[in-house]
């Protein structure tokens, strides 16, 4: 095995499972919420604190269409703006609680087709499958420790928490 290999199978396969949860989320975002909102939610979730101008480029607007875009969300309580701790000329996005349980119930409609369409593979074969999600997500996440590495052990983020609960990756 190569690491040309894994990147190959990884540009075939990655791209066909993110568009299976980004049709779930999206067909579990509500009728009220266009895409580009929505997507805007979800990037404040993993974004907290983001720029207007930082939104802006995530969602390949231009600063005053995600201006319009986020005042309709403020105006619905879904995003919080607030001066920025680092800049006062700036102000930091982030979601209030609706916007949070907007993006956790869609989240969790999402949770639960993926873990349909993987309730058929053997106990053997999810562990395969969450051994190589852990080690892309040690890969490519910042901030996480590879276990093996010298020191490590340190993992961030739910797929960390549900491994770490699950002894999942121990060796």
């Amino acid at each position: 095995m190569t690491a040309d290999a894994c990147a190959e199978e990884a540009l075939d396969v990655v791209p066909t499972v993110m568009r299976f949860i980004r049709g779930e989320m999206r067909g579990n975002r509500g009728p009220d919420l266009s895409v580009p909102q929505f997507r805007a939610l979800v990037h404040l979730r993993r974004n907290a604190g983001s720029s207007l101008s930082a939104l802006a480029a995530h969602l390949g607007l231009t600063a005053a269409t995600t201006s319009t875009l986020v005042e309709g969300l403020v105006r619905r309580q879904m995003v919080c703006r607030e001066p920025s701790a680092t800049d006062r000329r700036r102000l930091a996005l982030g979601l209030s609680a609706a916007g949070r349980r907007t993006i956790e119930g869609s989240m969790a409609a999402a949770r639960r087709s993926l873990a349909t369409k993987l309730a058929p593979r053997s106990e053997e074969e999810l562990r395969w499958i969450y051994r190589g999600l852990a080690a892309l997500h040690r890969t490519f996440v910042t901030g996480c420790v590879d276990p093996g590495a010298p020191g490590g052990s340190r993992r961030t983020g739910a797929a960390g928490r549900a491994q770490k609960e699950q002894g999942v990756g121990d060796r």
